[in-house]
């Protein structure tokens, strides 16, 4: 249970998460420790990606200077959704160039059953190290967020041994195989409920679910299919700590998505803020949601596109500002630091 008396608990981020009043309108963004920050760039130099993450005084060194330098509402762990797969023995390597790689993929019931058994505490002990470390080290008023892939997420890096566009393996094993993807869905839901709970008593004060995939799936297949290992992990987490239900092109599926949980909805730039947020059931807060691109414009364009989305909002409580997707790598660090000067004076202002 969160505690009510530290100094982050009635901060503008935390008071969003609840659906509360905040005398502005709290901005984190999705990887804002990123390779847009030179400093990133020096550390990332000497490291790799995976060493990184594997690093904890490293991790959490990159993940407060980017709330320091950039002065956003709250903190998110520097790890990456894929980490759980390694120790489940898939050979999980990320290749310069290409992006994560999954060289032993699960295409069938033989490779559910021989995943190996993951001890979150043992296995992604750098990871709650790292949050540890974080913690300590943030500012007492800045809440630290804690993340993990959602299931179908997860399945569909296993299944398709890296990133994909049509998803045809993980679709045609989804509707052929039924045994097999309950058993791999129960199987990762189990662990992302674990480690997301072993993130929380670690120090994270939010946790985030990415369903960065699930936007190829119909709203009967994501129903079936999806929905109840989604929900059996969101209704797991310790009592008290806000869920952040984050994916892409999900503009169908939003509705749904709540159904499976979540104190917060992220959007994506596809969805027009304040019309998605109708569709939901009240009280719910919103995480989003301007379109990464935009920060490659202009000052005025940032200004022009941020204020449609604040303006969207309305004023309504449970906004937190976000992309709709992570800081692109050719972003300038000075428009970033523009969009959260701005969206932190836009209610102050008016």
């Amino acid at each position: 249970m969160l505690s009510s008396t530290a100094a982050w608990f009635d901060s503008p981020f935390m008071k969003a998460c609840r659906s509360e009043q905040t005398p502005y309108t709290p901005i984190w963004l999705m990887r804002q420790a990123g390779r847009f920050m030179s400093e990133f760039r020096a550390i990332r130099s000497r490291v790799g990606f995976l060493e990184l993450c594997k690093n904890p005084e490293l991790a959490a060194q990159v993940t407060v200077m980017a709330v320091d330098m950039l002065e956003v509402d709250a903190a998110i762990i520097f790890a990456d959704i894929l980490l759980p797969l390694e120790p489940m023995g898939v050979g999980l390597e990320y290749v310069r160039g290409e992006g994560p790689v999954i060289h032993r993929p699960v295409r069938g019931l033989a490779d559910c059953r021989q995943l190996a058994e993951v001890v979150v505490e043992e296995s992604l002990d750098y990871v709650l190290t790292a949050i540890k470390l974080t913690r300590q080290a943030l500012k007492p008023a800045i809440p630290l967020i804690g993340f993990a892939a959602a299931p179908f997420t997860l399945a569909s890096y296993l299944i398709e041994g890296g990133a994909s566009r049509n998803f045809e393996a993980t679709k045609t094993l989804m509707r052929t195989e039924p045994e097999t993807w309950e058993l791999l869905m129960s199987k990762i839901a189990s662990v992302t409920l674990h480690y997301l709970n072993c993130q929380v008593a670690a120090g994270a004060q939010v946790v985030q679910l990415f369903d960065s995939w699930v936007g190829c799936l119909s709203p009967v297949d994501y129903r079936q299919f999806v929905q109840p290992y989604t929900k059996r992990v969101i209704d797991g987490i310790a009592p008290g700590t806000p869920v952040i239900h984050f994916g892409t092109g999900t503009g169908s599926l939003l509705t749904l998505m709540q159904a499976a949980g979540g104190d917060v909805i992220g959007l994506d730039w596809r969805v027009n803020l304040g019309d998605a947020w109708a569709q939901l059931a009240s009280p719910v807060a919103v995480q989003g949601n301007l379109d990464p691109t935009v920060l490659l414009s202009g000052r005025q364009e940032i200004k022009r596109q941020a204020s449609l989305i604040l303006e969207a909002a309305s004023r309504r409580p449970g906004h937190i500002f976000n992309l709709g997707h992570g800081v692109l790598p050719t972003t300038e660090v000075d428009n970033v630091r523009y969009l959260v000067d701005y969206v932190h004076s836009f209610r102050r202002n008016q």
